[in-house]
């Protein structure tokens, strides 16, 4: 039972110090938060600045923009899955950066993860494009 007093004697200026050290940090100190992400406004997007999603090509671009002339402004960013060819997976990952309102802050084109198939750099070195003859 002796220990205990020089435990909170340790712990105490140990958790103060890392508690001083959080708050001196500029974000944390300013009260700001993370830098906004960046983001396209599917309302008043053209189709060039819609292409700079990920995995969003002209055609689905082209689509989203006739849908919006059609339909009127979407109210909510999950009204984008009514297009042809967004669907719930695909939705999930373009929401990171869609808004319905204020400016599009995304400059340039976000590269998807991820690939369906192998490189091409990969299919090349796989096979020689010469076939093997039995002997």
């Amino acid at each position: 039972m002796t220990l205990r007093p020089i435990v909170r004697a340790l712990v105490v200026p140990v958790l103060g110090l890392s508690l001083s050290v959080l708050a001196s940090h500029p974000a944390v100190a300013e009260g700001d938060a993370a830098p906004p992400h960046k983001t396209v406004n599917i309302n008043q997007a053209a189709s060039a600045e819609l292409m700079r999603l990920p995995r969003v090509g002209a055609k689905l671009a082209d689509r989203i923009v006739a849908h919006r002339a059609q339909h009127g402004p979407f109210r909510r960013v999950e009204d984008l899955m009514e297009v042809k060819g967004v669907g719930e997976k695909f939705f999930t990952t373009l929401k990171p950066y869609l808004a319905v309102s204020g400016p599009t802050t995304l400059a340039e084109k976000v590269s998807s993860k991820g690939s369906r198939g192998t490189s091409g750099a990969a299919k090349k070195s796989g096979s020689s494009g010469a076939k093997k003859s039995k002997a």
